[in-house]
């Protein structure tokens, strides 16, 4: 028993010497790697001036019902909530009457001007802003501008004198494991630290189109949202900005690297401007490959090409696979939307792609990405008979099934139980795009397929499944 005291005690006084210098490691090349750092103290002593927190205040309309609305799930399974709603805490339940909401959020400083960097959720529709510097002193702030498809905004204050900005670090240098430090106003707490460590990058949460976040155990949580993320030298390496609402020390930032250049067009021009190829694309599976007849996966699917828009000039056409654009190349849909999205409008863009087991070069002129119109609404009121109702997508159904608004096929509304599309797996809400290689666009065109198919036939269908992709479905007779 004392032998087992002494061990323990003289393992304590081991690990207690190691803490002055930060608890430390043996590599297997014999370097020596620090594992834990002495501590935070003068990294926060530092940048702590440059971290602001944000106050705002809103009008709501009908907030209950709107709420539910947007951000409740029509797949079923209880109430889904939106990566974004942690920081603005529980929306308050009163429908046919306005009501003032009071919101939190963090900032951080990035030059002597008083330019702030936030989160586009934080400002939203606010009426006012107000800004509390770390010394306590208080400003009103002006929108500069704000993009919602990345979650960032910039706001300015004016009159406030000797600002600490924040320095900027480099996203891409940040390897998994790195320590992390995050400064922000959680549940209104201002100047709050937290640290840990960087747990995985280039995470898509299905928050917007551009996602590519940083994933963190350091701890956030709602009033964090907007503060930075810093690296061990106190340089800005992301913006917090989400939580996974059921889960623990699960926390994600934007990228600095992205950040930079979507803040540098706030500041210019007061909104973002992406370039626009006008195709829907989606990364090849094993499945989609053999679906169209390609011996390797590589290269990324189009799906569906908009009329009028570039890519339809160029002459690309649905079912091409794009491998790389200004001979870059490209595995997936995100990496071919970002190249595009920073892509100048009005450049001419090289495309190489394969098209019927053959190599293709087409060139585009890049536009301004703009909104698109969406299909008028028909309804099929009865089962056909692969036991399906199925309707075109209209405005309303894209925005309650959390659809693109340029989204073309037909909307699956019932799938009837036993039926031979439920039994091959169909789902409510998936969306028919092809029948036996036959592209669907619209009600119309999936009934003039369906009256050719034989009943007794097996049929190969093609859906786009929210959040997993495209599938192909063999359809048993």
């Amino acid at each position: 028993m004392r032998k087992v005291t002494y061990t323990f005690l003289t393992l304590i006084l081991s690990l207690a010497l190691l803490i002055p210098a930060g608890i430390g490691a043996t590599s297997d090349r014999g370097e020596s790697i620090i594992m834990v750092p002495a501590n935070f103290s003068e990294l926060a002593e530092m940048a702590r001036t440059g971290v602001v927190n944000i106050r705002t205040e809103r009008t709501i309309k009908d907030g209950g019902r709107v709420f539910r609305h947007f951000f409740g799930d029509p797949f079923g399974g209880g109430q889904r909530r939106h990566p974004f709603e942690e920081f603005f805490g529980p929306f308050s339940e009163q429908p046919q009457r306005d009501y003032r909401q009071r919101s939190l959020g963090s900032g951080f400083i990035i030059d002597h001007e008083g330019l702030i960097v936030t989160n586009n959720h934080v400002i939203d529709n606010a009426d006012q802003i107000k800004v509390r510097l770390y010394n306590g002193d208080e400003y009103d702030a002006e929108l500069i501008g704000r993009d919602p498809n990345t979650d960032l905004a910039l706001i300015r204050i004016n009159g406030a004198k000797d600002l600490s900005p924040l320095v900027l670090g480099d996203s891409e240098e940040l390897k998994v494991g790195s320590w992390v430090v995050a400064i922000g106003s959680p549940f209104g707490l201002e100047q709050t630290v937290t640290a840990g460590i960087v747990s995985a990058k280039k995470r898509v949460i299905g928050a917007g189109p551009y996602d590519d976040f940083i994933q963190t155990d350091a701890s956030i949580n709602p009033g964090n949202s907007g503060g930075p993320l810093l690296d061990l030298r106190g340089r800005v390496v992301g913006i917090n900005t989400a939580i996974v609402a059921s889960g623990q020390g699960i926390g994600f930032a934007i990228p600095i690297n992205m950040a930079q250049t979507i803040v540098a067009q706030l500041k210019d021009k007061g909104e973002v401007t992406r370039g626009w190829l006008g195709v829907g694309i989606q990364d090849l599976t094993p499945e989609l490959a053999e679906y169209y007849g390609l011996e390797q996966r590589k290269g990324v699917l189009v799906t569906q090409v908009f009329e009028g828009d570039p890519a339809d000039k160029a002459g690309v056409k649905q079912n091409d696979i794009i491998i790389s654009i200004n001979d870059q190349p490209v595995a997936t849909g995100r990496e071919l939307s970002a190249i595009i999205a920073n892509t100048p409008v009005g450049e001419k863009t090289k495309i190489t792609l394969f098209r019927e087991g053959r190599q293709r070069t087409l060139t585009a002129t890049v536009a301004k990405r703009e909104d698109q119109e969406v299909t008028a609404a028909v309804e099929q009121k009865e089962s056909d008979a692969l036991g399906l109702q199925v309707a075109d997508i209209s405005p309303e159904r894209a925005q309650q099934f959390g659809l693109d608004k340029d989204e073309t096929g037909v909307l699956v509304v019932e799938v009837e139980s036993g039926g031979r599309a439920d039994q091959s797996g169909v789902r409510a809400g998936d969306i028919i795009k092809g029948i036996n290689r036959q592209k669907v666009e619209n009600l119309k065109a999936y009934q003039a397929l369906m009256k050719k198919a034989d009943k007794q036939e097996e049929l190969l269908m093609l859906i786009l499944r929210r959040n997993e992709g495209l599938r192909a479905v063999r359809i048993m007779p």
